[in-house]
């Protein structure tokens, strides 16, 4: 893994499984939302959602290979695009050193009182750079 990702590790909960026995697809977006929260440390420092200045634009996700229960799943992150006023972040889950699942999810800088999007300040933009893959 580069310098410029990062990764959470989990371990997956009974209750996400399904008759199929593997890890059910609505799991997968959470787990990613997840491991995007020191992402959104960095557009909203301590979180503060009366302050909340993000919208998701779009997520896409692409299943390779069942998760399984009772073993170890590691999501890395890293962001694979900036602009202006929105960023793109690329996310894949691990388990056994197999792919499971990769996503991209883009983000947008946003004001909710214009309903409008804005520029990323240069000092977020230093900041997501440092994460690029």
């Amino acid at each position: 893994m580069s310098v410029t990702q990062f990764s959470m590790d989990l371990t997956p909960r009974f209750c996400e499984t399904d008759a199929l026995g593997h890890i059910n697809n609505t799991v997968l977006p959470v787990w990613f939302e997840a491991a995007r929260e020191p992402i959104f440390e960095i557009v909203n420092p301590g979180q503060d959602l009366s302050k909340w200045n993000m919208i998701i634009a779009g997520f896409t996700i692409a299943f390779n290979a069942p998760t399984f229960y009772g073993k170890t799943v590691t999501v890395k992150t890293h962001i694979s695009r900036i602009g202006n006023s929105s960023f793109e972040i690329a996310q894949s889950c691990w388990q056994e050193g197999k792919q499971t699942a990769e996503a991209k999810t883009t983000m947008v800088h946003y004001d909710y009182k214009t309903e409008k999007s804005q520029p990323l300040s240069e000092a977020v933009k230093v900041q997501l750079a440092d994460l690029t893959g």
